[in-house]
């Protein structure tokens, strides 16, 4: 039977058992223990052994992060960025090459610049809104294709179709960080990424309590790597907060339509205002990029950034005066929060790197909750005053 998105949300992962001793929960439990004892030493019960390897929680919520992503295989990590490091640790070596998108997540861009480079996996970053400059910039050595789309806090979009056919050329692996628009908006993997990566933490689980990351894709060679490295390196998600995860996700569909009508309602607010210099939200008509991602979204996600007229010490102002909006980073909980990426998400990213991509000292990252919609505005127009 197919199922749709909200019922696969709910369901996929979490049937109850009938089976003799089986106590037919409708919410996968909470499964504490560390280790499982065997009937006799040859055959681990129920294939678990040892939570590092696998754990029921788990493992429900790695099958209904497959479902929702329309994948074959879902596996889950401590965090985001423990999934992206297990991803590179898996499928490259040293002297492997990178392409990467120059609006990538500053966490990304510290992994890859940062880390990895001391391993020998060089990076080069374009702007991939041009789907050339992503092929211009394969050597010899490129193995890999990083992308977000939209990316982080500049929301550019990349033609995920046209670069898969650019990996698929030149035998490489295409990764798409899918986090800001969820499965909900946005499938990766059925534009012909290899693999989708996420940050759990923030739409998926949805309420700023369960930090946590996820991959998801169908190429079996790739997961036997992955699923290898997940227990060898051991960045897995905890029964807790696979728990929280599996909970967030069953309404992720009617958060992401709350989040994605108040965006846009704030979106064409700021709009409005002659205090902000240019608003960014590929909802809006005047986005450059707004056609492309109608063609391959269903969605346009809760999250926008606009560029205050003034200076940081103005930007730092107007976020001292929301009430509503806390100040703080993260993203995709049901609250909404406001920062300042080039002094907060962005720090780490070089100065003349961040201004050289649009990231100024004034531009301001709002993710939207899903409060009432009026009282978001009025607490933007109160702080605007």
């Amino acid at each position: 039977m197919v199922s749709g998105f909200s019922t696969k949300a709910i369901h996929n992962g979490e049937e109850p058992d009938f089976r003799e001793g089986a106590s037919g929960d409708v919410a996968v439990p909470i499964h504490l223990s560390t280790t499982f004892a065997r009937i006799n030493a040859a055959n681990p019960t129920a294939g678990y052994e040892y939570t590092r390897s696998s754990n029921p929680t788990r493992k429900a919520l790695e099958q209904k992060l497959a479902a929702l992503d329309d994948a074959k295989y879902g596996l889950a990590f401590s965090s985001g960025l423990a999934a992206a490091s297990t991803v590179i640790l898996s499928l490259l070596k040293a002297g492997d090459h990178v392409v990467g998108f120059d609006d990538l997540y500053g966490g990304t861009r510290r992994l890859l610049s940062n880390v990895f480079i001391n391993f020998g996996i060089s990076t080069s970053y374009v702007d991939a809104t041009v789907t050339e400059n992503v092929e211009k910039a394969i050597k010899p050595t490129t193995k890999l294709i990083w992308i977000e789309s939209p990316t982080n806090p500049l929301l550019k979009i990349a033609d995920i179709s046209a670069i898969a056919k650019i990996a698929k050329k030149h035998g490489l692996i295409l990764v798409v960080d899918n986090t800001f628009l969820s499965p909900y908006f946005q499938k990766p993997l059925s534009l012909g990424a290899d693999i989708t990566v996420y940050s759990t933490t923030k739409y998926i689980g949805g309420h700023s309590d369960a930090l946590g990351g996820a991959v998801t894709l169908n190429d079996d060679n790739y997961y036997q790597k992955l699923a290898y490295n997940q227990n060898a390196v051991g960045a897995v998600l905890s029964p807790f907060d696979s728990y929280l995860t599996l909970r967030g996700a069953k309404t992720l569909a009617v958060r992401m339509e709350q989040h994605q009508k108040n965006a846009l309602a704030l979106a064409d607010f700021l709009s409005s205002s002659q205090k902000i210099k240019r608003v960014i939200y590929p909802g809006l008509k005047s986005h450059p990029q707004y056609a492309l991602s109608k063609s391959q979204t269903s969605g346009f996600g809760g999250v926008l950034s606009f560029e205050l007229d003034g200076t940081l010490q103005d930007a730092e102002k107007f976020l001292s005066k929301l009430k509503l909006f806390s100040t703080a980073e993260s993203l995709g909980g049901v609250e909404s929060l406001v920062e300042i990426p080039s002094i907060m998400t962005h720090a780490s990213v070089p100065k003349e790197v961040r201004e050289k991509n649009g990231i100024t000292d004034t531009l301001i990252r709002v993710s939207v909750g899903i409060e009432e919609t009026d009282d978001l505005i009025n607490d933007f127009k109160l702080a605007l005053l």
